[in-house]
């Protein structure tokens, strides 16, 4: 498998001799396991060079099939969820409501909130939900807001408390 660092353009994504674009994540040394959509050939491959500048590369297997791998640089796998909880502003004010949680990482969690919100980047909030495991386990963490998009809050957790191992195991791609 050959990688090239030349970042295509959208509409090249969509051309049919293309698969659709592979999440590919790269490991703290730089290096990316790539598996190929038709053949399943892989190939670890090192990727380093392109932290911080390119995430789209093509990719060519040997069986010939072009595809395009898209660089997952996060520390954390961030897995996509569709949880229902609550949020308590604990510092910096007061508030709360319920949240639909969109994704969650060993690092912090992304979530939305309906309607009108307070909510500030920097503010420490309480987050309780329930997993879709079959434990159903429940999770409260307390976190720092570190972005706010509209209604779109990202939060990193706060890392002086215990990681729980039903959290840990959901985590896993």
């Amino acid at each position: 498998m050959e990688a090239k660092g030349k970042c295509m353009r959208s509409e090249s994504l969509y051309d049919s001799n293309i698969a659709r674009p592979e999440k590919i994540f790269v490991s703290n040394e730089g290096s990316a396991m790539i598996s190929c959509p038709h053949c399943g050939k892989t190939k670890q491959v090192a990727v380093g060079k392109y932290c911080g500048k390119k995430h789209t590369i093509k990719v060519r297997c040997s069986c010939n099939t072009s595809f395009i791998a898209y660089l997952e640089f996060r520390r954390n796998y961030r897995k996509p969820t569709d949880l229902s909880g609550t949020y308590r502003i604990i510092s910096d004010g007061a508030g709360g409501g319920t949240v639909s949680i969109k994704n969650i990482s060993r690092g912090g969690i992304g979530f939305s909130v309906s309607g009108m919100h307070n909510i500030e980047i920097g503010q420490k909030a309480l987050v309780d939900f329930v997993l879709d495991n079959r434990k159903s386990s429940r999770v409260s963490k307390e976190v720092i807001v570190r972005s706010v998009t509209n209604n779109h809050i990202g939060c990193q957790f706060v890392s002086h408390q215990p990681f729980e191992k039903d959290l840990g195991f959901y985590l896993q791609p």
